[in-house]
This record gives structure tokens, sequence and C-alpha cells, in this order.
């Protein structure tokens, strides 16, 4: 006789970890469908009380100040391309987000936090 055991509930991390990957995927779209970004950080903002007090706050906290700083110097380098230095600015905002999102999304694949405690 064959004894099931009773379904157990989802691990809360689990469900977090989901929200983490799809913050990450909408990240990494944003490069080729820039409203995916906001997309983003809306769930950032409104999933991260639930992320507090675990290693995915880490996670929650490099995505929403990659995304705030990758706009102020997309906007930095939108202005000043005018003057040609704008475009040295969005290749380097550029590089720099792809760097973000890569190192993240390897760091939650590892199941480590961003931030060295």
């Amino acid at each position: 006789m064959s004894r099931s055991d009773p379904p157990r509930p989802p691990d809360p991390l689990d469900t977090i970890k989901g929200v983490t990957t799809l913050v990450y995927a909408l990240q990494a779209l944003s490069f080729l469908v820039g409203f995916t970004g906001i997309a983003g950080i809306i769930i950032n903002y409104l999933r991260l009380a639930d992320a507090r007090g675990t290693w995915l706050e880490s996670h929650f906290v490099w995505q929403i100040r990659t995304f705030w700083y990758q706009l102020l110097w997309g906007v930095l380098g939108l202005l000043t391309s005018v003057l040609l230095i704008g475009f040295v600015i969005l290749a380097g905002v550029y590089c720099w987000s792809i760097y973000r999102v890569v190192k993240g999304w390897l760091n939650l694949a590892d199941q480590r936090p961003m931030y060295a405690e």
C-alpha cells in the first residue's frame, strides 16, 4: 500500500523568488521594449514588503537601484546627446544595465544575496 503525503503549502520564498525572476526578465526585456522596465519597478515596490528580512530583499533593492540610476543617467545622456557626450553616457548606461541584470540574475540562480554581509 502506498501512502500519499498531504500536499505541502508553497514556500513563501519560492513565490518571492519567482517575482524576483520575473522582474529580472522584465528588466532584460526593457532593452528591446522600454515599458517593461516600468512594469518591473511597479512590481518591485508592490512586493518589497514580502521580501523584507529575507536574502531576496537585497535583490529587490538591487533591481530598484538599477531602474532609478538607469533612468537618471539615461535622461542625462539624452539631454547631453546634442553635445555628443550623451552618446557615450548612453552607451555606458546600456553596458552598466546589462551588467546589473546579468549579475543579479546569476546571484539569484545561485541563491546568493546581492550584497556581502
